[in-house]
């Protein structure tokens, strides 16, 4: 499967913990990833655009996909 990158509002660890259960349900635990060092906060995640979209917007995040 290719991996997707997503801009996020994602802006530190406990962001990722925030959101770590709801992804690890749509995508599944270790197929993504946040680089809060970057500053457009890149997720890269193995998993269909609109479960991985849910996810963030469930645990009141939000992303936008990358070109």
């Amino acid at each position: 499967m290719e991996t997707s990158k997503f801009k996020t509002n994602i802006k530190c660890m406990g962001c990722v913990a925030k959101v770590t259960p709801h992804l690890d349900e749509a995508v599944g635990v270790g197929n993504w990833k946040v680089d809060i060092e970057n500053p457009a906060k890149i997720l890269s995640v193995d998993g269909e655009e609109q479960k991985v979209l849910e996810a963030l917007k469930k645990a009141g995040y939000a992303g936008e996909r990358m070109q």
